[in-house]
C-alpha cells in the first residue's frame, strides 16, 4: 500500500514538473514569436521605404522621358512650320517669277511686233526709194545688218584684245622685272673676224716670211685665213670656225712673243695652242654650267657649249648670252610655277647648235635639239631648243620660257651691235612684208624698226577692212622675220574731199 502512495505521489509530483516546463516553454515561445513580429514589421517597414523610394525615382524618370519627348515633338514641329514657311516663300517667289516671266513674254512679242512693223516699213521704203525687188530690199537690209554686226564685233574683239593685253603687259614686266633685277652679267662686243694688233711693221714680214713661207704654213696649220693689207699694225684672221680663228690668234701671240717665226716652229706652236684652246673650252663649259646651277650634262654637250666662247652673234657673245638666258629663265620659271631645271638646262644650250653649223647643214635650233637628243637629253630640253625660234611648235611651259628669255636678252639695250648693212636690209624687209599686201600705198619703218606705218588705199581698204589689215601684217611679221621686242603696225587711212571755186 505505501508502496501504491509513493508512486502516487512521485507522479503527481512529475506530472506537475512537466506542467511548470511546459509553461516556461510557452513563455519563452511568446517572446520570440515577438521578436520575429517586430524583426518583420522593421523589414517590411524597410522594403516599404525602398518600394516608395523606386517608385519616386521611377516617376521621375517617366516625366523626365515625357519632357524630352515633349521637347523632340515642339522642336520637329518647329521644323515643321520653317519648312511650310521657307515653302511658301518659294512659293510666293515662284509666282514673282512667272509674273515677271509672263510680263517679259507680253513685252518680247510687242517687240517682236514693233520689228515686224518697223522691217515692214523699211522694206517698202526701200521698195518705194531705191525701187529695189523684194529680194533686192532684203540682201541690202541683210548687207546692212551684217556691217552692223562686224562692227559691233571688231569693237568688242578690239576691246577685249586691249583688255587682256594690258593684263598681260602688267604681269609679264611684273616677273621680266623682277628676273632681270636678280640677273647682271657683263655686255661683250667681239666680233666675228678676229683684228690683231702687232708691235711694228717689221713683224709683217716675219709673219709673211721669205716668199710666203711662214704665212702659209700658218694657214695650212690653223685652216684660217691670214690677211696682211696696208692697214698699219693689223694682221686680220678670217674663217668662218672661231675655235680655228682663236687658235690661230693664240698662236700668232706665242710666235710674237718668241721671236722665232718658221714653218716648224708655227707647227709646233699651233699644236700647243690647240691643246690650250682645247681646255679653255672645256673649262668654259663647265663653267657656265657651275654658274647656272645645273648638273648632270653630258660631257658632249659642255665641250660644245664651251665653244659658244668664240662665238658671237651681232656683237653679243653666245655664251654669255646662255648663261645670261638661263638665269632669267630659272627666275621666270620659279615665278609661274614650271621646272627650273628644265627651264634653266633648255636656255643654256638653246644655241648650242652654232657651235657647230659650219660644220653641219641646217638651223641652228634644229641642229642644236639633235644633238641633246643625240647625247640624251631630257625630251622636254629637245623641245625647248627645236622651238625657239618657232621652228616647230613649243608644247611645254618652259619650251615658252625658252622663247621669251631669248628675245629679252637681245632686246636688252647695248647688247647687240648691228651694222649698218644689216639694218638696212631689215628695215627693207619690214616694209616689203607690208607693201605685199593688196590696197596698200606705201609702207615706212620707223623708229629704228620697232614700228611700221602703213598707208592704205581709202578707195579700196574701208575701216573695219584696216583694223584687219593690221592684224594680217602682225601675222606675217611674226611668222617670215626675226627681230627682238616688239613691232607696232600702224596703219593710216585718210579720206580728201577736194573741190575749186572758181
Amino acid at each position: 500500500m505505501f508502496e501504491v502512495i509513493l508512486a502516487v505521489a512521485g507522479a503527481l509530483v512529475g506530472g506537475g514538473g512537466v506542467f511548470a516546463f511546459q509553461k516556461v516553454k510557452s513563455a519563452n515561445a511568446k517572446n520570440d514569436s515577438t521578436k520575429i513580429l517586430t524583426e518583420a514589421k522593421k523589414k517590411s517597414a524597410e522594403i516599404l521605404e525602398r518600394a516608395n523610394e523606386k517608385a519616386l525615382r521611377f516617376t521621375e524618370d517617366a516625366k523626365n522621358e515625357e519632357s524630352e519627348r515633349r521637347k523632340v515633338l515642339q522642336k520637329k514641329e518647329n521644323r515643321k512650320d520653317e519648312r511650310e514657311s521657307s515653302l511658301d516663300k518659294k512659293l510666293d517667289q515662284l509666282d514673282e517669277r512667272t509674273e515677271r516671266l509672263r510680263r517679259s513674254e507680253a513685252e518680247l512679242d510687242s517687240l517682236k511686233n514693233e520689228i515686224q512693223q518697223i522691217h515692214k516699213l523699211q522694206q517698202e521704203k526701200l521698195e518705194k526709194v531705191a525701187k529695189l525687188t523684194k529680194k533686192e530690199a532684203a540682201e541690202k537690209l541683210i548687207a546692212l545688218t551684217e556691217r552692223e554686226m562686224k562692227q559691233d564685233m571688231i569693237n568688242l574683239v578690239s576691246k577685249i584684245q586691249k583688255n587682256v593685253t594690258e593684263d598681260a603687259e602688267e604681269m609679264a614686266q611684273t616677273i621680266l622685272v623682277t628676273a632681270m633685277e636678280r640677273i647682271s652679267s657683263e655686255v661683250t662686243a667681239d666680233r666675228t673676224v678676229t683684228a690683231l694688233k702687232l708691235p711694228d711693221e717689221e713683224m709683217k714680214g716675219r709673219i709673211i716670211g721669205k716668199e710666203g713661207r711662214n704665212i702659209q704654213a700658218l694657214q695650212r696649220a690653223t685652216g684660217v685665213d691670214v690677211l696682211v693689207d696696208d692697214t698699219p699694225g693689223m694682221v686680220v684672221l678670217s674663217s668662218f670656225d672661231p675655235v680655228r680663228r682663236q687658235i690661230a690668234r693664240y698662236s700668232l701671240e706665242l710666235l710674237m712673243k718668241d721671236g722665232r717665226i718658221n714653218p716648224a716652229r708655227i707647227e709646233e706652236v699651233v699644236e700647243k695652242a690647240q691643246r690650250e684652246i682645247n681646255k679653255e673650252i672645256n673649262r668654259a663649259g663647265e663653267d657656265a654650267a657651275r654658274e647656272v646651277g645645273v648638273s648632270g650634262l653630258p660631257r658632249e654637250m659642255l665641250r660644245l657649249l664651251g665653244e659658244l666662247k668664240f662665238r658671237t652673234s651681232y656683237g653679243q657673245n653666245v655664251l654669255k648670252h646662255s648663261t645670261e638666258m638661263s638665269n632669267i629663265a630659272g627666275v621666270i620659271a620659279e615665278e609661274i610655277g614650271a621646272n627650273v631645271k628644265i627651264a634653266k638646262t633648255a636656255a643654256l644650250f638653246h644655241d648650242v647648235g652654232k657651235a657647230v653649223t659650219h660644220k653641219i647643214e641646217g638651223k641652228h635650233a634644229q641642229i642644236g635639239a639633235e644633238l641633246a637628243e643625240k647625247y640624251g637629253m631630257d625630251p622636254r630640253v629637245v623641245n625647248a631648243i627645236a622651238a625657239h625660234h618657232d621652228d616647230i611648235e613649243a608644247t611645254t611651259p618652259e619650251a615658252v620660257i625658252v622663247k621669251i628669255t631669248d628675245a629679252l636678252s637681245a632686246a636688252r639695250p647695248g647688247v647687240r651691235n648691228v651694222s649698218a648693212e644689216n639694218f638696212s636690209e631689215r628695215m627693207r624687209d619690214l616694209e616689203n612684208v607690208a607693201t605685199s599686201f593688196e590696197g596698200i600705198d606705201k609702207a615706212y619703218a620707223i623708229s629704228a624698226g620697232r614700228e611700221i606705218r602703213v598707208i592704205v588705199r581709202p578707195e579700196k581698204i574701208d575701216d573695219l577692212s584696216a583694223i584687219k589689215l593690221a592684224r594680217d601684217i602682225a601675222n606675217k611679221i611674226e611668222s617670215t622675220m626675226q627681230y627682238p621686242g616688239v613691232i607696232k603696225v600702224n596703219i593710216v587711212r585718210e579720206t580728201r574731199a577736194i573741190e575749186y571755186a572758181k
